[in-house]
């Protein structure tokens, strides 16, 4: 059947046979691409004239505060506070001028003195003179200081075009002879109306101190030759550009290309078969166990979340052993006749990425149980009856009601669940810290490595932070767009509206 750029009708869709619905889709999606990257390209230059046109804005009304407004809302250009303190806000003025002050003696005796060797990111080097220990720059505190000092600049650039919009309005309102908010007054609404500000504050710090600016210090690591041969104080790293992803990506320099190449297809796999066996098996099960006549349902649950509640600390280390070469799986098969020598569980490349989904597979199906069981108890059960009137068995009952209900609520579980396996350090570090290794891969990466272990043996074991730095890049660009693409296109998203 040739579908061709014409759309179809839900009726004639539904006559469709599994195959012929897959290549219908498939030819809706190749036909949509090209608009859709030229709808994309539009709305990114949409994006960029928003921003230019909002900071045009920006400075023209800042021009036009600075002319129309009077005497102390000018001083609040140089001054911040200067403005609100002249009509009796002192509280705002204090904070203002505090903040402005604070950031003054930040900057110029501690900001500046590292924001100016950024270019460089230093150029005396620490040295012995005699007994006595010269020290020079500090490449990492000048990238990290200079990276705080940027965050900082911008935020009093915030703050100091709050202080002019501030001024003006207390000008403005003090001139319509308005009511203008006394101290006691805005710590009072802190805690009402302005309450979201006072909640969100120490959040929104956190998040900045300790996600944002790690994420953004490690890009810029990766322009940098921070390594083992580089270590400051003692040796001084500089910026090289995009060497470091020359080096990974492009085969003709180096091994690494090739051994990215394999570790990301292992984790790819390991994140697909780690999500959908256990949705799958976790899903079949929850599905015997609510099965009417089961007995002992409570003990069944019972059984299997009781593996939730040992910490997988212990329970990988321990099955780690069992499976070891002199481990007591190996051991009973051997003394039982039934195998010659060990079988190689952790020596054999494809051996070992089988056991560890196998291993998996037993972790994860209970939370996937627990989750489906609640879902198959919301499930009207009017359907299945109708069903059944029309002459539907159970597994047509599974494929048409059970399995659609079940996708559309447990979507976004799915899609945090293929992310989260994406980046599942425990279950592979601690079951063969990314062994077997083989002559073909560039050390220190395994032949069960994920991108996410591999990472940490880089950094860890063999300090080569720009290489790191250069994964975690690749897995944050990973993650970031098979989320969005995924989740725009899941139907609990995109047609949230059918099961209400």
């Amino acid at each position: 059947m040739a579908f061709g750029t014409k759309r179809i009708s839900d009726l004639e869709y539904l006559g469709l046979s599994p195959f012929q619905r897959f290549l219908y889709r498939l030819t809706c999606f190749l036909v949509s691409l090209p608009g859709a990257l030229a709808r994309g390209v539009e709305n990114g230059a949409k994006a960029v004239a928003r921003f230019l046109k909002i900071v045009w804005r920006e400075l023209a009304d800042l021009v036009m505060t600075f002319v129309n407004g009077d005497a102390y809302t000018r001083l609040s250009y140089l001054i911040m506070g200067a403005g609100n303190a002249a009509r009796g806000q002192y509280l705002r003025a204090a904070c203002f001028f505090l903040a402005q002050a604070a950031f003054n003696v930040y900057l110029f005796l501690f900001g500046w003195p590292y924001l100016s060797k950024l270019g460089t990111l230093g150029t005396v080097e620490t040295t012995r003179v005699g007994r006595k220990t010269v020290y020079g720059d500090n490449s990492f505190f000048i990238l990290l200081y200079s990276l705080l000092t940027i965050f900082l600049i911008v935020l009093f650039v915030y703050l100091w075009r709050s202080n002019i919009r501030q001024s003006r309005k207390s000008y403005e309102m003090k001139k319509a002879g308005m009511h203008l908010a006394t101290a006691k007054e805005d710590l009072a609404s802190l805690l009402d109306g302005q309450f979201h500000k006072t909640l969100l504050a120490l959040p929104m710090a956190g998040i900045t101190a300790f996600t944002f600016l790690p994420i953004v210090f490690m890009i810029l690591v990766a322009f940098t030759n921070f390594d083992k041969t580089h270590q400051p104080p003692g040796k001084l790293f500089t910026w090289v550009g995009l060497d470091n992803f020359r080096e990974m990506f492009t085969t003709s320099t180096s091994r690494y290309a090739s051994t990215f190449s394999e570790v990301l297809t292992w984790t790819l796999i390991w994140a697909f078969f780690a999500t959908f066996l256990n949705y799958f098996l976790g899903m079949i099960v929850a599905i015997m166990i609510n099965k009417k006549g089961i007995r002992f349902k409570k003990m069944w649950r019972t059984i299997l979340v009781m593996t939730i509640a040992i910490p997988q600390f212990v329970s990988l280390l321990y099955v780690s052993k069992m499976f070891a070469s002199d481990g007591l799986i190996n051991s009973y098969l051997l003394k039982w006749g039934w195998i010659k020598t060990p079988l190689p569980f952790w020596t054999k490349a494809s051996w070992a990425r089988i056991t560890i989904i196998c291993i998996n597979v037993w972790i994860g199906i209970p939370y996937a149980m627990l989750i489906c069981t609640g879902i198959l108890m919301n499930i009207p059960a009017d359907l299945y009856e109708s069903a059944r009137i029309d002459g539907a068995n159970a597994f047509q009952a599974y494929v048409k009601i059970t399995l659609p209900y079940m996708l559309f609520v447990t979507g976004p579980y799915l899609l945090t669940s293929f992310i989260g396996n994406i980046n599942n350090f425990n279950v592979i570090y601690l079951l063969t810290q990314g062994s077997p290794k083989g002559m073909e891969l560039e050390s220190p990466a395994g032949y069960t490595d994920l991108l996410i272990t591999w990472l940490y043996k880089m950094t860890v074991d063999n300090t080569e932070y720009r290489l790191a730095a250069v994964i975690g890049i690749a897995v944050f660009v990973l993650t970031a767009v098979t989320s969005l693409i995924v989740y725009n296109s899941i139907p609990s998203v995109r047609n949230e509206e059918d099961f209400q």
